[in-house]
């Protein structure tokens, strides 16, 4: 992405806060944690409500599955 001159949107879980990902996006976005939400890491990667509420965030304009679960779905 950097090569190509487009800028990154990461997102982790607090779990993850010092994850080198977080640190090499231009942009990076807590996931799983707010005022009424405690989740797990895992439940937070897999959140697709949080997924999308970065992208609308953050105006994203594409987004990579990963891999596993998410990549997967339809």
């Amino acid at each position: 992405a950097n090569e190509l001159g487009l800028k990154t949107v990461a997102v982790y879980s607090e779990e993850d806060k010092l994850a080198l990902h977080r640190f090499k996006a231009d942009e990076a976005y807590l996931i799983g944690r707010g005022p009424d939400m405690h989740m797990g890491p895992i439940e937070a990667y897999l959140s697709i409500d949080e997924i999308l509420r970065v992208a609308k965030e953050s105006g994203a304009d594409a987004i990579h599955p990963g891999y596993g679960l998410l990549s997967e779905s339809p």
